[in-house]
């Protein structure tokens, strides 16, 4: 820390220039999260720069957006009691996650009391999940049982549950929107299949829908998928708001199917903000902007408006499917319809010469942040590379994309390895 003071703009132009060498957000294949906002937002997230969420008796208009958001989630994933349930906005889905593995390790363990037996050896069974689960796992001493991919599988298959579920299992974790394949996986038969695990073993397993992505997808382009609340072994539902849901970065929510599904001990009451105000959230200060913001985006755009928007980005992930399939190296694992926006790929079986992760060097050259990464255990090493399309990420700069794939593979397969060269301009 510098001993004096310094002026505002020179500190900003510095930190500014600085900042200017990370990569382009707009350019970022890999992430889910929002990277355009509107000026709107910008604006009422600068009123809320000071509000704190957590402080509801000194914000009570802030805190009542944040229970009409809730309240939104719950009707637009179908729960039963929508103008009732309990639910809460987090800093993202992970937290939110994590609420919803401690709702379930609690009324578990709230039923091994009652029926007299041992609360010790706790699990949680799921499929290839996102890393919040293993640090939940390890955070609050649960064994996860994580359930190894199988051959030409994009998720967890109800099938292979019964070898993994007990009556020590507090729950089964269903994913929306598999962050390695960017599938969905079948909620409706993974509960059917604990409904009959259920009546020849005893074990009365829940289910939460990690819908970190897909949870703000579904309701509008697969409105009628049986995935949310009218899946009768659905407890709990958390997901992203910036994500899918549009909004800027740090903002999550998990959504309970009533309030009966939320035990009281992990409800607390905070009395020395000015009035006795519950929290059931891991994290406590955080900024109230973030929520406003998710408001105005239901406001905004309504039903209608994310039904374009996420149609649009499936329209674009559908065709950049069929243009990586005609490319030639690469065989799709999830094409771009029936699930998230996106693509997954990988070498066909039997290419040689480069590499996905040559590729993916390549094109950062370019500037595109395109992944490469290992698919879970026993899946044999397989490499696949995913392509995320979201809002503000239209057909003219997956286009742009592709132009620069077909350049790189021209170069990799001639065995050469510098920057590929930039194409003259054209009309």
């Amino acid at each position: 820390m510098p001993e004096r003071m310094a002026d505002p703009r020179a500190v900003f132009e510095v930190i500014n220039a600085e900042l200017m060498l990370d990569g382009d957000a707009a350019q970022n294949l890999a992430t889910f999260c929002t990277t355009w906002t509107e000026d709107e937002i910008r604006r009422l997230m600068d009123l809320c720069v000071a509000k704190n969420m957590i402080d509801k008796d000194e914000y009570p208009q802030t805190a009542e957006i944040e229970a009409r958001c809730v309240r939104i989630l719950a009707d637009l994933w179908n729960s039963p009691a929508e103008a009732t349930t309990i639910g809460c906005s987090t800093t993202g889905s992970s937290e939110a996650a994590m609420l919803g593995g401690l709702a379930m390790k609690w009324r578990w363990r709230q039923r091994r009391a009652r029926e007299g037996k041992p609360a010790d050896k706790p699990n949680l069974v799921c499929g290839p999940v996102q890393i919040c689960w293993e640090k939940f796992a390890r955070y609050f001493d649960v064994e996860l049982r994580q359930i190894p991919l199988e051959d030409d599988a994009t998720g967890l298959r109800p099938h292979q549950l019964a070898a993994y579920v007990d009556e020590n299992t507090i729950g089964v974790v269903a994913i929306l929107g598999v962050t390695f394949t960017c599938d969905y996986e079948p909620v409706a038969a993974i509960s059917a299949e604990l409904d009959r695990i259920h009546r020849e073993t005893g074990a009365d397993v829940p289910v939460h829908v990690d819908a970190a992505s897909g949870g703000f997808v579904a309701p509008f382009l697969q409105p009628g998928l049986a995935w949310d609340f009218r899946v009768g072994r659905v407890v709990s539902i958390n997901a992203s708001g910036h994500k899918y849901g549009l909004a800027p970065l740090g903002v999550g929510w998990v959504v309970w199917r009533d309030a009966a599904e939320l035990p009281e001990d992990l409800v607390f009451r905070v009395n020395y903000l000015g009035g006795d105000m519950p929290t059931f959230a891991l994290n406590f200060s955080r900024p109230g902007g973030e929520v406003v913001a998710q408001y105005y985006l239901f406001q905004r755009l309504g039903r209608e408006g994310y039904r374009r928007v996420q149609g649009a980005c499936a329209d674009t992930a559908r065709w950049l499917g069929e243009r990586i399939a005609e490319l030639g190296p690469f065989e799709l694992l999830y094409d771009g319809r029936g699930a998230l926006p996106a693509v997954s790929y990988k070498l066909k079986s039997d290419h040689t010469g480069f590499t996905l992760y040559d590729l993916t060097e390549q094109l950062r050259v370019r500037g595109w942040q395109v992944p490469s990464y290992p698919l879970p255990a026993d899946r044999d090493g397989t490499v696949v590379q995913r392509v995320l399309v979201r809002h503000g990420i239209g057909r003219d700069e997956i286009s742009l994309l592709v132009d620069d794939l077909e350049r790189c593979l021209e170069r990799l397969s001639g065995g050469t390895t510098g920057a590929p060269a930039r194409p003259s301009f054209h009309h």
